[in-house]
């Protein structure tokens, strides 16, 4: 059995990943100008760095919202979709090893896709993601990297940003510890430093991230919740995750190839179907 591929195609960013003997190889993601250059140059990079030949690879599965833009065969060979909330579910289970969980995909905005072993459904999500850490930078900051904003967030002080329960009652509230979130940017002053504003930007993202798609799983008994996509690399998440974990009581759980997990998904759709086809 050959390579198969999945990439994960987005309007500027392509992830890529091969599974070969059920192992995830050497996954890259590669940015360019538009979905078509992005996909070529992330195939071929792929190929190239792993000393793969076209005719090593078994199958290419397609996904994400870029790959409506590609139309028929890559490098001469046949391409297959995967319904995108479908490989983030297959992936997400693959990464983390949970199968009754919420997958939490974080990417311009975030869906949210319920796992009960086989069953996978989009629930839902909000327009809330890295769009708008971007989006708010660039008002805000004067820039939309997000790694310069995520290093400015690190020399920041969010104490000089939100508004937390204990400054504003000296009584813990029931189920609220002192230090929880009241409001984002209520303390905020005009003069804020950049590092403070980057702060409470990446804070503010992350957090309703959190406590969404804690709601999301209101009336189940999910608590475990994997977090993929480009904002599960942000450092900020080592913090602000374990602090939702205690506030509600459930985990967060990032796997290691979390940004990867979409294109992972897309190679394991036609695995599976594969499989379900010669059992038959």
């Amino acid at each position: 059995m050959g390579i198969v591929i999945g990439i994960d195609v987005g309007i500027s960013t392509t992830k890529i990943v091969g599974i070969a003997d059920g192992k995830v190889t050497a996954p890259i993601r590669i940015t360019a100008a538009d979905p078509v250059t992005s996909l070529y140059g992330a195939f071929g990079k792929y190929l190239h760095d792993n000393n793969i030949d076209l005719k090593d690879v078994e199958k290419v599965m397609l996904t994400g919202v870029g790959s409506a833009y590609i139309k028929g065969a890559v490098y001469g060979l046949p391409t297959d979709t995967a319904e995108e909330f479908i490989a983030d579910g297959l992936g997400a289970r693959y990464e983390s090893k949970l199968d009754h969980t919420i997958v939490v995909s974080m990417g311009t905005g975030t869906s949210f896709v319920r796992c009960d072993g086989n069953d996978m459904k989009h629930i839902g999500g909000i327009g809330i993601g890295g769009g708008t850490l971007q989006g708010l930078s660039r008002i805000m900051l004067n820039t939309n990297d997000v790694k310069q904003v995520a290093s400015m967030a690190m020399q920041g002080d969010i104490r000089n940003i939100n508004l937390r329960i204990g400054d504003i009652t000296t009584q813990p509230l029931p189920g609220l510890p002192m230090d929880a979130t009241a409001s984002i940017f209520a303390r905020a002053k005009n003069d804020a430093p950049k590092e403070d504003v980057a702060c409470g930007i990446i804070s503010m993202v992350l957090q309703s991230i959190g406590s969404a798609a804690v709601l999301a799983a209101l009336g189940t008994d999910i608590k475990d919740f994997v977090m993929i996509g480009n904002l599960s690399l942000l450092p900020q998440c080592k913090e602000i995750f374990p602090a939702l974990e205690k506030l509600y009581k459930v985990r967060f759980h990032i796997p290691k190839y979390s940004q990867y997990c979409t294109a992972i998904g897309a190679a394991l759709y036609y695995l599976n179907s594969k499989s379900s086809e010669e059992s038959k």
